[in-house]
């Protein structure tokens, strides 16, 4: 029968994947995937793919073991440590001048795998704003598609190998020692959020001031690193930085990104036109459509009506306010035309955009039950949110968000669900479910094209040298592991023969331990000064062929009974003579070595003193 195409086979073992574990690894670039798995493949003795899913589907583990084979999870602090150099002298500063004294910081840190870069960016963030400042403003998103690595970078506790080109005092500043690991501290672990997020499926974190992917990008092919760069570029702030890593040159997205440093691969997002041009729109509209005296009517209850309202045009502009909204989220006549977006309202008290964008794409209307808010007062709130579409000529203007403050009755359910709502807050903060809109239209010119197609595959060779180096790196790392297992292997059988010479010495008798053919295994230290032969000139000699004062040929018949185990104890007094040379009457004792089933060997003691 003939096989199908390797290809082909390859798709279907993506596809099973994908299916039974939700990865979706077809992104991917294909290289580097029939590399990594034919190495898994290997190990298990998996000849060819349809064998392979045969063990997946009969041993459910080895799910694990393949994605760890294919998330290559190299990684370490200050990692290229020019780049890091040149964002706590240049980048980070100027992001921290650019935004009020006590704005937020917000940061993604993609692909983190075991979490080393996400503390090292907590470590840059600290330098330039110090301790106090950080704790009270940062919050870092780090994500991975690998739960693995996760489980390990929550744990922030790092094998001493792992810090060991850190400089002193930046060790001794951010890590506490304790049972021969690492830990980052504590009280600036806080800031940083490990959350699993699949790069090419999930949506991407929002409002990100500094968004950190180093050689992550260079495993998809040049479609999926598209896709995944429109998350980004949707993700950062409008003056938002990205950082790559060293062979991810961004050289056909111009559109989405611009160089800051190409050397270092740190780059701006480029801008959107601004929407506030296109102010009032639906409140013009609403104007038209009465005479004054009803539209200073209709303003003044709207202005008046109980609860906080306010209206969102469908370009995502804030038109109205009422006087209640105003006054409960700090809003003045100058944030009206301004976009949702840039104020504080668009995520405080809950994230509006996502549901924005549902209400605007399915035409019907949502609500959400107690959510929760600290107001500008400190007071602790509770508000019903309902988000109302508003249609004009057959279609969708904008929407009503009315706000209704329900912290009397939510106190009397706070205590039955406080664990439920920390974990739905928690949940929402890493959770982002805005969908970019692809309206880019892209406009390549042909005398462009050869340059380009050029670089494109000057950088994936590029990208693939990269995974090949990385892939060594692991491997090493696993043989420096193994080393080292060995090495504490030795020293333990040091520690037991040390042991067991200390026990034998202590007997006060001269021991030899003899094997099967009677050659000599252990030769202690009272022995060596009876006869006068050292351990080294004693052990893997033939015992009944040693040259010392003791008749050893009279001992081959009780030796020999030892070994057929015949007897427990063969006992005889011997005329010898000590390394001195003076004669004694020597009390020899010979006992079989006794293994599982038969004696494995002799054991002769040898006792006298001179005559």
């Amino acid at each position: 029968m003939t096989s199908t195409p390797t290809e082909t086979t390859l798709d279907e073992l993506l596809e099973f994947i994908k299916t039974a574990r939700g990865f979706d690894f077809t992104g991917y670039k294909r290289s580097t995937l029939e590399r990594r798995i034919a190495k898994r493949m290997n190990e298990v003795g998996a000849d060819h793919y349809s064998a392979y899913i045969e063990q997946l589907e009969l041993n459910p583990d080895e799910f694990s073991n393949l994605f760890n084979t294919i998330l290559i999870n190299v990684t370490g602090f200050f990692r290229d440590p020019a780049t890091w150099e040149y964002l706590e002298r240049e980048v980070v500063p100027e992001l921290v001048q650019q935004r009020p004294p006590d704005a937020p910081l917000r940061v993604w840190c993609a692909g983190v795998a075991s979490g080393e870069e996400a503390y090292t960016v907590a470590m840059v963030l600290v330098a330039v704003l110090g301790e106090q400042a950080f704790r009270d403003r940062v919050k870092i998103y780090a994500t991975d598609a690998d739960e693995e690595a996760l489980d390990q970078a929550r744990a922030a506790a790092y094998p001493p190998k792992a810090v060991e080109d850190l400089p002193r005092e930046i060790l001794e500043s951010y890590f506490e020692r304790s049972d021969q690991r690492y830990t980052f501290r504590k009280d600036l672990r806080r800031a940083v959020i490990f959350g699993r997020n699949d790069l090419v499926q999930d949506a991407p974190i929002s409002r990100i001031d500094l968004l950190v992917c180093r050689n992550t990008l260079m495993y998809f092919n040049a479609e999926t690193q598209q896709r995944i760069l429109r998350r980004f570029h949707f993700g950062l702030d409008p003056d938002g930085v990205l950082v790559l890593g060293k062979s991810e040159m961004l050289l056909s997205h111009g559109d989405l990104f611009s160089p800051v440093d190409l050397k270092r691969r740190v780059f701006r997002k480029v801008g959107r036109p601004n929407l506030r041009s296109r102010v009032h729109g639906m409140a013009h509209e609403m104007q038209e459509s009465g005479r004054p005296a009803e539209i200073a009517l209709r303003n003044n209850a709207f202005d008046l009506s109980p609860g906080a309202q306010i209206v969102i045009n469908r370009d995502g502009v804030l038109a109205l306010a009422n006087e209640t909204a105003r006054r409960l989220f700090g809003l003045g006549a100058n944030d009206l035309g301004r976009p949702v977006s840039e104020l504080e309202i668009s995520y405080r008290p809950l994230e509006l955009r996502p549901h924005l964008e549902r209400v605007f794409t399915e035409q019907r209307g949502t609500e959400l039950r107690a959510i929760h808010w600290r107001s500008p007062t400190a007071q602790d709130r509770h508000l019903d949110v309902r988000i109302v579409p508003l249609a004009s000529n057959g279609a969708v203007a904008g929407a009503v968000v009315a706000y209704t403050d329900v912290s009397d009755n939510r106190e009397l359910e706070e205590q039955l669900v406080a664990s439920k709502r920390e974990l739905d807050e928690a949940h929402e903060e890493l959770q982002s479910a805005v969908e970019e809109l692809e309206t880019t239209n892209e406009e390549l010119q042909s005398t462009n094209e050869e340059l380009e197609t050029t670089n494109e595959e000057l950088q994936s060779t590029n990208e693939e040298l990269e995974t090949m180096n990385e892939e060594l790196q692991s491997t090493n790392d696993e043989l420096e592991t193994m080393n080292e297992e060995i090495r504490l292997r030795s020293t333990e059988l040091n520690d037991v023969n040390a042991f067991l010479e200390t026990i034998l010495t202590s007997m006060g008798l001269a021991v030899a331990v003899l094997d099967p053919g009677l050659r000599v295994q252990v030769w202690n230290n009272r022995s060596a000064e009876l006869w006068g032969i050292t351990a080294q000139e004693a052990e893997g000699a033939q015992f009944l062929k040693l040259d010392f004062g003791l008749p050893v040929g009279e001992l081959k018949a009780p030796l020999e009974t030892c070994l057929a185990g015949t007897t427990e104890r063969e006992e005889l007094v011997l005329d010898a003579v000590d390394r001195r040379g003076r004669s004694f009457r020597c009390s020899v004792v010979c006992l079989p070595l006794n293994g599982p089933d038969a004696p494995v060997g002799a054991i002769v003691m040898m006792e006298g003193g001179a005559q």
